[in-house]
């Protein structure tokens, strides 16, 4: 009889019917209209959101995608009564470094189909063999097809502990971690954790929950008003899933129109300032599979919930200072202040880029990778 503990190899293969499904309920939608001038103002606008579901329906093409995501080793393995699902792509360069990269909401594993060649095979991307990685890549808790969660109290520190013993159950003792959103929690988390273990901690889109004090400059200031607004005009989604989840959870998980703007109005509201519409900052096929992963897995509301318990666990506010060396990439629309972030994070690397945004994965892999490799370098 299997144990617990086993890693069971996974593949993708999502029945026809639900496809089918799918594009039944697409063309059958029942359409609201816009106010007229709101634009994106009061959220997605129905005229934008027909014509990307009609793509969906018409367009798209499930199957090239999960053959994409097919081509990398996938594992599922259950830790604390959760099966926890997750790619793992190990180097050629055989002195390669681990590597955990951890997704955050609405993210999955997709986030980062286009930096595992460059971070697990540099040498086949012109880079030096020197800076490679074996990468794990996890479906959080509740995400993708480690999802739905079968219990309550899946908050990030339990995430956190789940992805501790996922890398000891690899047999990794020492690794990095690299992360946003959700990711930029566990991360610093895995190195207060295991601080014996984890050489380093490479986050974007990191945030701390404490009021800058001392002088700002002028990009952090405006970095400060943007955190503002954030927590006022693009609150919303918060409000909804650190309180009532499962009512949100019934309405996205019966319409896809829904999941889609739902997950839409994020891509839009956090990816480059620069871009007009999400597709400008990310390919529509890779937004369109991220979203995928949501429907096809039924995980809005488990996604959601995990929203609901890190806030009532009162595990958002400030942490212990980290020992483990920190590396900082800041994009466009991140609120990171260096000030603020220095009390919980040993920082020893900090880079602010001019393209790119809160999918840096997606939006820009180039300068993303570039980073990561230049951060790890000093700590291999």
């Amino acid at each position: 009889m299997e144990n617990n503990t086993a890693i069971r190899p996974f593949t993708i293969d999502v029945p026809q019917q639900e496809l089918d499904d799918l594009r039944d309920r697409l063309a059958r939608t029942r359409w609201t209209t816009d106010l007229p001038g709101a634009g994106w103002s009061r959220g997605v606008p129905a005229s934008y959101l027909k014509e990307l579901a009609e793509y969906w329906r018409d367009g798209y093409d499930w199957r090239v995608h999960e053959r994409e995501l097919n081509k990398f080793p996938q594992f599922v393995t259950e830790i604390d009564g959760q099966d926890i699902h997750f790619l793992h792509v190990r180097s050629p360069e055989p002195d390669a470094l681990p590597l955990i990269l951890i997704h955050g909401w609405p993210g999955s594993v997709v986030e980062f189909l286009n930096v595992i060649g460059p971070l697990a095979d540099p040498r086949a991307y012109g880079g030096d063999p020197a800076d490679a990685f074996h990468l794990v890549i996890p479906s959080n808790p509740g995400s993708g097809f480690s999802g739905p969660t079968r219990e309550a109290g899946w908050d990030t520190d339990r995430i956190t502990r789940a992805y501790a013993e996922l890398m000891s159950r690899l047999g990794y003792d020492r690794y990095g971690t690299q992360g946003g959103d959700t990711g930029a929690v566990v991360g610093p988390g895995l190195g207060r954790l295991n601080s014996d273990k984890v050489v380093g901690v490479h986050a974007n889109g990191l945030a701390a929950f404490t009021e800058p004090d001392g002088e700002l400059t002028e990009a952090e200031q405006a970095r400060l008003k943007q955190f503002q607004y954030l927590r006022t005009e693009q609150s919303g989604y918060v409000a909804m899933q650190t309180t009532r989840p499962q009512t949100l959870a019934h309405g996205l998980h019966d319409s896809p129109v829904g999941q889609l703007a739902w997950i839409a109005e994020k891509f839009k509201e956090w990816t480059d300032p620069a871009a007009e519409l999400p597709e400008d900052a990310v390919d529509r096929d890779l937004l369109l599979t991220n979203v995928m992963l949501y429907w096809l897995t039924g995980t809005a509301g488990s996604s959601a919930n995990c929203y609901y318990e890190t806030a009532h666990a009162g595990a958002w506010g400030a942490s212990e200072r980290s020992p483990v060396p920190t590396g900082v990439a800041v994009f466009p629309g991140d609120v990171s202040i260096r000030g603020t972030l220095d009390r919980e994070h040993t920082i020893v690397h900090w880079s602010e880029f001019g393209r790119g945004g809160h999918f840096a994965a997606m939006e820009a892999p180039d300068l993303l990778v570039g980073d990561v490799r230049e951060f790890f370098t000093k700590l291999r």
